[in-house]
């Protein structure tokens, strides 16, 4: 048992339940899934998909924005949501790949 130690550095662990606890909502992880599809969509183009209201999806935009997880671009109109770090993607992965609870 002396052998056993923390093979992660803590400020890493820190930011993964950071971040875990930032997406645990299945719109969250609807909204990174879609991000992960394309690059960047407006809120129009991921309520579209999502099929909630638009007041809720900005909800969970802006919390996502506030812990840096998603940023906007502003082309006219429109504004751009996309991925702040493409390594969040591998959460939804995980997802996939695991084994549903019976």
């Amino acid at each position: 048992m002396t052998d056993l130690k923390v093979r992660v550095d803590k400020k890493k662990l820190e930011r993964t339940a950071y971040v875990l606890k930032c997406v645990a909502h299945p719109v969250r992880i609807s909204i990174i899934d879609l991000l992960e599809q394309q690059d960047q969509l407006t809120v129009s183009q991921l309520q579209e998909v999502l099929k909630i209201e638009q007041s809720l999806l900005s909800h969970h935009l802006t919390n996502m924005r506030d812990k840096g997880l998603v940023e906007t671009r502003r082309q006219g109109k429109n504004v751009f949501y996309f991925l702040t770090d493409a390594s969040i993607s591998n959460i939804i992965d995980c997802i996939k790949g695991c084994k549903p609870v019976q």
